[in-house]
């Protein structure tokens, strides 16, 4: 059973991957780009051996008939049942990851009207303000500094034991809206992140029902969450939810290639005038020389996910035994039981599993890097206090052996007295609250600049984004002035074993870049 809109459409089927193993079939003189020719030999042998024949045969330039070309092309009907699969009323192919999706929803954001109907004289020039979570992705704040919206930032939920941003409650997105209108601004859009990557589902319906009150459309970075609504024991995809424009990264938990993603717009009140600027955005920010392997994957990863159902049920299956097997030492503990005591999380992706160290004396970092050295055995992410596994639905993969790998580093570390960092001595410092906005985004972006001594720093309005690892919550944002809680917060991040500063000059924040004058 899948999210569906209709269970009649031909979802058995890849109609843009079968056009292009079609076209190989046909073994074409190629007199055209790409340079290898679709064949292996001469000089792309070394290419072949690396890739495979089969992807170069399939790796065929854009606008070619009978895939892409024409009206009802079989990259049309692909797209069609893409948006049909994840319950959409549009989806686009992207070949930039979500990172282009970011950016279009964002550049959308600015050029539609935010009310209902017609766009209103003067609603497509740049600047305005969208209503963010402040853990947004680097490529969100591209989407501001290309566009010139300010930011109306608020904080997510932060489990500062295991250095985990989670989300927003409806509460607190109200309340960003609220400052916005107390400064006489109608936000542009509302922006949040849902799941996390811990695994967080927030209340989309109750979030896009705050910005819906406030005439605004809910756009959702869903990176992590391509799988859901695929299996009735995952959460639903935020597009029957309520949410307006969903990004995610179906290279993640989708099984398309890295790279590729989607865009999806749901059928709402905004949907008329997002459209046609989500196509002005797509044009603007896809390339022009969309990779035909790229595109072709998530086609195939659409069908899998469709007709997937029990495999995907499996994996739900194995992460809970993942989780069973946790629970029976008492060194290790599981974050997602913990969900319980944050309100921004209203349900758990059952396929993290997220493992908490604090009672081990063991960092996750030290962790995550001895069983890949130790173990082959490679985990997506650690904080100071945990390490997650992700597991991509419809996979078998063996849970018994990293649990016996986690409890061999246990018991070695404990054995050799040395825990290769304590995770209860890593805690990270309370977040610094955000400094004075003094000029938007694009504005520092652009402004000449000048890089000072972070001694020299305070007060100056920063011309980039630093955000401290963990937790990832952007600290400082262009047009921001410098605080000396956010230096100090940043520099003992940086010192520390456990993290670093994304966007610093230098890695231990000595300089810092900041507007000239």
């Amino acid at each position: 059973m899948t999210q569906a809109q209709d269970p009649w459409r031909d979802h058995d089927r890849a109609p843009y991957a079968e056009a292009l193993a079609r076209h190989a079939e046909q073994d074409p003189l190629m007199f055209m780009v790409p340079g290898h020719a679709a064949t292996a030999g001469g000089m792309s042998r070394p290419l072949a051996d690396f890739a495979g024949e089969r992807a170069l045969r399939h790796d065929i330039p854009q606008l070619v008939d009978g895939i892409d070309a024409g009206d009802d092309s079989p990259l049309d009907q692909a797209v069609e049942l893409a948006a049909d699969a994840w319950g959409a009323r549009r989806a686009w192919f992207l070949a930039n990851g979500s990172s282009q999706g970011n950016r279009m929803a964002v550049i959308a954001a600015a050029a539609g009207s935010a009310g209902h109907g017609p766009a209103a004289p003067g609603a497509a020039s740049a600047g305005g303000t969208i209503v963010a979570q402040r853990s947004a992705h680097s490529s969100f704040l591209d989407g501001l500094v290309v566009t010139g919206l300010s930011p109306e930032w608020v904080f997510p939920e932060f489990d500062a034991l295991h250095g985990i941003n989670h989300g927003l409650t409806p509460d607190a997105l109200r309340a960003g809206f609220e400052r916005a209108a107390a400064r006489g601004e109608r936000p542009r859009a509302a922006y949040v992140i849902s799941p996390s990557y811990f695994g967080a589902v927030s209340d989309i319906p109750g979030l896009a029902a705050v910005a819906h009150e406030f005439e605004a459309p809910l756009i959702v970075d869903a990176a992590w969450g391509a799988h859901l609504g695929f299996h009735e024991d995952l959460p639903p995809f935020p597009a029957g939810e309520g949410a307006d424009v969903i990004v995610t990264s179906t290279h993640k938990m989708g099984g398309s290639l890295g790279q590729s993603a989607m865009l999806l717009m749901a059928e709402g009140p905004f949907s008329g005038n997002l459209e046609p600027a989500l196509d002005r955005a797509y044009t603007l920010t896809q390339t022009t020389s969309a990779s035909s392997l790229l595109l072709g994957s998530l086609d195939i990863a659409r069908r899998s996910l469709v007709l997937g159902a029990d495999r995907i049920g499996e994996s739900v299956e194995l992460a809970e035994r993942l989780r069973a097997l946790v629970r029976t030492d008492e060194r290790l503990t599981l974050v997602s039981d913990e969900f319980g005591g944050y309100r921004s999380v209203a349900r758990a992706d059952p396929l993290r599993v997220s493992i908490g160290l604090s009672r081990s004396g063991v960092s996750g970092y030290a962790m995550r890097a001895a069983l890949a050295r130790d173990h082959g055995i490679l985990l997506e992410i650690a904080t100071a206090a945990a390490v997650v596994a992700f597991l991509g639905p419809g996979k078998d993969l063996d849970v018994e052996r990293l649990f016996r790998a986690i409890a061999c580093v246990l018991d070695e570390a404990a054995a050799a007295g040395a825990a290769g960092g304590s995770a209860a001595g890593t805690a990270v410092p309370e977040l610094p609250a955000p400094g004075e906005r003094a000029m938007t985004p694009r504005e520092a972006y652009f402004a000449p600049t000048d890089v000072v001594p972070w001694a020299e720093a305070e007060g100056r309005v920063s011309a980039d984004a630093l955000a401290a690892y963990p937790p990832g919550i952007p600290n400082i944002v262009p047009g921001e002035r410098v605080t000396a809680e956010a230096l100090a917060f940043l520099r003992a991040v940086a010192a520390s074993p456990i993290g670093y500063v994304r966007g610093a000059v230098d890695a231990r924040v000595d300089a810092v870049r900041v507007v000239a004058g």
